[in-house]
């Protein structure tokens, strides 16, 4: 066998197609499907091809993600925006990217309390079932601080004209508000796809009783956040990053049929049926978007209504916390 001279194997070396070094980044998401372009990211096999690996952990919701960003445990997050408020105030460096859904809490309510919302106004439906089953109906939803939590409240205070106290509010995780409703512990919950479509479809006189618009209008919702490091120190990764959720956005949008496959692993137990995951991508809470600037306005409404009761301890310069610049240039390139 012929061996290659020292200067024959450098030039082979040095034209040999070199491996792209992978960035690793920790990604924080629900099991919920207003982050479900994380999902589509993941299924289509595209951070790969962009030299990124996501390390997908899951949260049961966004104040316990807080928690991990607070320890600095996170590159990225798919968090609720009052989650992100609530970690900005705390001193996290987080930005918000893109904005992935609004509108997307729903009321769902079930047996005697269903009766009675079915045939009054709320406000007296409440009252009725309070006088007659001798307790306060149980609504059951993320804890406090997290954005179906703070758009129940807002509904009941701001819209309903009513107390707190008149109900009693339960804060659980994504899975334990289902089996809460499934198990008849709870008379309603203000949540997320896909469980409202799953309570109706096992529970069919479950009903919805108020839409996202109606309880806070262009509420926003899920967002893409990143830290200030990732920001500074992966400028390319975050703007590709972004590119990627903008395509999967479109993607939930268009063909809810291509996006289901990809989101069923990742909601409860993965054993959640695919026509029930299709039926929930077509609900009318679901109203996927990427452009951060779209929800700007609605975050200031429930900054103010968190400042004034409670949730934030401290106002949250929203200047600071969004950063729009990301999504613009994703755009541009056409990423």
């Amino acid at each position: 066998m012929r061996l290659l001279s020292l200067s024959s194997l450098l030039l082979f070396t040095i034209l040999l197609p070199r491996a792209h070094a992978q960035l690793s980044l920790e990604v924080g998401y629900m099991p919920i499907l207003p982050v479900a372009q994380v999902f589509v990211i993941e299924g289509e096999g595209w951070a790969a091809a962009e030299g990124l690996e996501l390390n997908l952990r899951r949260f049961s919701d966004g104040p316990t993600m807080v928690k991990a960003l607070l320890a600095d445990e996170l590159d990225v997050a798919y968090v609720g925006i009052g989650p992100a408020m609530v970690a900005r105030a705390r001193g996290v460096p987080l930005k918000v990217v893109a904005a992935a859904v609004k509108d997307h809490i729903g009321v769902v309510v079930q047996g005697k309390f269903a009766d009675y919302t079915g045939r009054l106004p709320m406000p007296e439906a409440i009252a009725r079932f309070t006088a007659e089953q001798g307790r306060k109906p149980v609504i059951a939803s993320f804890p406090a601080g997290s954005v179906p939590n703070t758009v129940l409240r807002y509904w009941l205070v701001e819209q309903l004209n009513l107390s707190l106290n008149t109900v009693e509010i339960r804060g659980l995780g994504a899975n334990a508000v289902l089996e809460a409703l499934l198990a008849g512990e709870v008379d309603g919950a203000a949540i997320m796809e896909p469980i409202l479509t799953a309570v109706r479809t096992r529970i069919p006189e479950a009903q919805i009783t108020a839409w996202g618009r109606e309880l806070l209008a262009n509420h926003p919702g899920a967002v893409l956040t990143m830290t200030e490091a990732m920001l500074r120190d992966h400028p390319h990764a975050a703007e590709a990053l972004v590119g990627m959720h903008i395509r999967a956005t479109e993607i939930l949008r268009r063909q809810p049929e291509r996006a289901a496959r990809h989101a069923q692993p990742f909601l409860g137990d993965g054993n959640l049926p695919l026509d029930t995951v299709v039926e929930a991508l077509r609900s009318p809470v679901l109203s996927y978007l990427a452009d951060p600037r779209r929800i700007s306005g609605a975050t200031v409404v429930m900054h103010n209504f968190q400042l004034a009761d409670g949730t934030l301890r401290e106002p949250v310069p929203l200047a600071d916390l969004f950063e729009f610049s990301v999504y613009q240039a994703a755009t541009r390139s056409g990423r």
